[in-house]
């Protein structure tokens, strides 16, 4: 039988990998693992959802509202429902000087935690990270250093 996480150490995670997501270079998988422990946890009553606020990050210039949840004595933000619009009051703006109790948890804990919380499971195949060639905006790739030399076609016949 499986050993029940407690609340709180589950909040704490879902801050560590949070905190994470919003620097790593890939975070898709972290938002994944935080929404699907959040919503677990709403099912599960142990978290409460509280309202709605406006994003600091509008996407494509328009603004969206994301859905403030509080998990023990942590608060996250996750994308809303339609039901969630009808349900909950909007709070408006994000309050700034409000911030979360700093926590001291290792990602690859944290990460641990969550995954043993919502019975995630590596796929089978593959075990290894594939990395995506980086491509930026800003690099436009020349043809400059992929000149043959020496040459070995001759250009010009005097």
């Amino acid at each position: 039988m499986q050993q029940e996480i407690p609340t709180n150490e589950i909040a704490k995670a879902l801050y560590t990998i949070n905190r994470h997501a919003k620097t790593a270079p890939e975070p898709k998988h972290l938002y994944d693992i935080k929404k699907e422990a959040i919503n677990r946890l709403l099912k599960e009553k142990k978290a409460d959802k509280i309202g709605l606020h406006f994003s600091d990050h509008p996407k494509y210039s328009n603004q969206h509202s994301t859905l403030l949840v509080k998990v023990a004595d942590y608060y996250f933000h996750i994308p809303p429902t339609k039901e969630d619009f009808k349900e909950l009051e909007h709070l408006g703006t994000l309050d700034h000087n409000y911030r979360n109790p700093q926590a001291r948890m290792s990602l690859s804990q944290a990460k641990k935690t969550i995954y043993q919380y919502i019975g995630w499971k590596p796929r089978k195949g593959n075990q290894t990270q594939q990395r995506r060639n980086y491509s930026s905006s800003y690099f436009t790739p020349s043809s400059l250093g992929k000149m043959e030399w020496p040459p070995t076609k001759p250009h010009r016949n005097f």
